[in-house]
């Protein structure tokens, strides 16, 4: 996992990913599941910022699962390529966080992908969602209040669906 840590100019939490060459499938480009595999690396990495993160279980018996995601691949991606991974927290409550990652090439900053998630805190010994440990409330209130401050992703909040019900003519 070829992952690093930095802030960018606006406190979004940052991720810097090299796409690998098992990540490559049969069409020569990033595989969609590879896609996930790098947004979860940045989730990761941004869950231990929020206090969520490895430790987190074993320190409080809580838990964050993912309840929700949804993924747009906007441009491919080939072997060697860098990815970078910024990470905005859209909203939260004392169970929840919606967060929304965009993936960017590092050269470029073209945006080549994005991910929307929402996740909730579990109390591991009966899996069941839980409210955030006092502490994690004040570190998700604190990125919150920076976050609002950076215009919310286009692509957030998007439902998925046909909208256009006219028949095709394929034959």
């Amino acid at each position: 996992m070829s992952c690093s840590k930095r802030r960018s100019m606006e406190i979004l939490q940052s991720n810097s990913i090299k796409i690998k060459p098992e990540w490559i499938d049969h069409n020569d480009h990033l595989n969609v599941a590879y896609f996930v595999l790098a947004f979860d690396f940045a989730t990761d990495a941004v869950y231990e910022e929020w206090g969520v993160g490895s430790t987190y279980h074993e320190q409080t018996g809580y838990s964050v699962f993912t309840l929700g995601m949804n993924v747009d691949y906007l441009k491919e991606l080939f072997l060697h390529d860098e990815v970078e991974i910024r990470t905005q927290l859209l909203d939260w409550d004392y169970k929840r966080i919606h967060y929304f990652h965009t993936m960017l090439l590092a050269d470029t900053e073209e945006i080549v992908a994005t991910n929307e998630c929402l996740a909730m805190n579990v109390k591991m010994e009966s899996k069941r969602s839980a409210t955030f440990p006092i502490k994690v409330q004040q570190q998700l209130a604190e990125i919150y209040g920076q976050h609002l401050k950076i215009k919310k992703p286009q692509r957030s909040g998007r439902c998925l669906g046909i909208n256009d019900h006219a028949v095709l003519d394929v034959m």
